[in-house]
């Protein structure tokens, strides 16, 4: 106990320190209001849901716009999401229904086929480009070429009013036109998009496989046939 006073003596006066009052204090104690401001600015927490979905609704159609007019464009990059490849597949799928090749108990099997073709496609044209030494994220390879889909799946609709009409040499010709340029149009604006990303000297072997991922989708498309 003796000790613990002597060790305690040192410190026994600081209890009656006080600072006096009129001591002036120096400096800018003021809070800086411009960084809250744009918290609150960028903040979704207190957005209702309406708002919410509405913007998304916006940036999915602002991504479809930079599909229909494609260019060097990061648009589709910066703001990646999944939303619009999901909503294109998914489409795509139910237009595919209800072929010639379908019976009654092949239905789904169709319906998962373009899930795997797209998707797994997807995967595997990402991978390539990664290994290639492409600079593009995971996320943002599978959203550009999701979104590309667009125009295959713009000419599946076709496709399908013109095969109401009969399925005879004219309208495979029809047919076959509308999906060679969707066809076309999908390679070059997904090519677009991708192509500042990759190192120079590898560009092609970048491309053929997207050349190919788009060319089983169309053959899908122009093969279909409406079951009797």
């Amino acid at each position: 106990m003796a000790a613990a006073d002597e060790a305690s003596r040192p410190f026994a006066g600081l209890s009656d320190v006080s600072i006096s009052e009129d001591i002036p204090v120096e400096g800018d104690i003021s809070v800086p209001m411009g960084s809250s401001r744009r918290d609150d600015e960028f903040s979704t927490l207190d957005e209702p849901v309406k708002e919410t979905i509405l913007r998304d609704l916006r940036a999915v159609g602002n991504k479809f716009i930079h599909v229909l007019y494609p260019k060097r464009s990061s648009a589709l990059l910066r703001d990646w999401d999944l939303w619009g490849p999901l909503l294109l597949c998914v489409t795509l799928a139910l237009l595919l229904q209800g072929g010639a090749a379908d019976s009654d108990d092949q239905g789904g099997p169709q319906f998962a086929e373009v899930f795997v073709i797209i998707w797994f496609g997807s995967i595997i044209i990402t991978l390539n480009s990664k290994l290639l030494g492409g600079t593009i994220s995971f996320f943002q390879s599978l959203c550009v070429l999701g979104y590309c889909i667009m125009p295959l799946t713009v000419a599946m609709a076709v496709c399908r009013i013109v095969l109401v009409g009969g399925s005879g040499p004219v309208s495979f010709g029809v047919r076959l036109v509308v999906v060679t340029a969707s066809f076309g149009w999908s390679t070059f604006a997904s090519t677009a998009f991708l192509a500042d990303s990759q190192p120079p000297n590898r560009k092609a072997l970048v491309v053929y496989p997207v050349f190919l991922f788009y060319f089983v989708i169309g053959w899908m498309v122009l093969t279909f046939s409406p079951s009797q």
